[in-house]
């Protein structure tokens, strides 16, 4: 959620905010150049999703289609790996590759990943944490209300760690998936580099929102010693 209370303090976000649009057109641009090149092996999302699971032992997690461009996911309640269904049914890097990431939250799941487990424990406290956090500050900056401000800024800082959690999260599911297809023949050496591009587009999404996040609170501390 935006906090707009206009001062000089402001300008701290300009330049996360200027990384999370570049970070939105990079992960675009590069999912959409590389949705566009089919894969040497000719597998689907799917195919290579299934066949990295069955590999790895894992056999009671689904992967099932899902509406919607990068709307990939893996969900750890229902067991699922669900992919978009250009992913799900495309045979692009682009789409083995995202597929494969997914499939890395599932072996960290699987392997008791500690930073993965570390973010599904705290991520109840921070869904509330995140829509509670900036009214509280508000109403206490405008009450003049220390203790509602304090209350605001802690339960941001909450939202902050998770992001921050999420960041080995998400890079360490990127490496394995890199493993799994070269380990498992699905990329030739050509295509690694283009791989790594999707990935590491998409990671870049997850720094700008930590770096939004972080200096969100950094400013709201400002502000609350003003």
């Amino acid at each position: 959620m935006p906090f707009f209370i206009y001062d000089s303090s402001f300008l701290l976000l300009i330049p996360a905010f200027i990384l999370a649009v570049w970070a939105q057109f990079k992960v675009r641009s590069t999912y959409r150049k590389y949705v566009k090149i089919r894969s040497v092996q000719g597998i689907t999302g799917a195919q290579a999703a299934k066949y990295i699971l069955n590999q790895n032992g894992i056999h009671d997690v689904d992967v099932e289609p899902v509406s919607g461009e990068l709307s990939d996911h893996y969900d750890p309640r229902k067991r699922v790996v669900r992919l978009s269904e250009k992913n799900y049914h495309g045979n692009s890097l682009a789409a083995l590759t995202i597929a494969a990431h997914e499939v890395g939250h599932v072996i960290q799941h699987q392997n008791g990943y500690v930073p993965l487990q570390l973010r599904h424990s705290i991520l109840p406290v921070t869904n509330f944490a995140s829509w509670s956090a900036f009214p509280l500050f508000l109403i206490g900056f405008f009450m003049n209300s220390p203790l509602l401000i304090n209350l605001g800024i802690i339960f941001f800082a909450a939202v902050v760690i998770f992001h921050f959690v999420t960041l080995p999260v998400e890079f360490n599911a990127s490496s394995r998936a890199i493993k799994q297809l070269e380990n498992n023949g699905m990329l030739v050496a050509q295509e690694v580099s283009g791989a790594k591009k999707v990935l590491n587009a998409a990671a870049l999404t997850y720094v700008a929102a930590a770096a939004m996040a972080l200096l969100q609170l950094i400013r709201l501390i400002i502000l609350s010693r003003d």
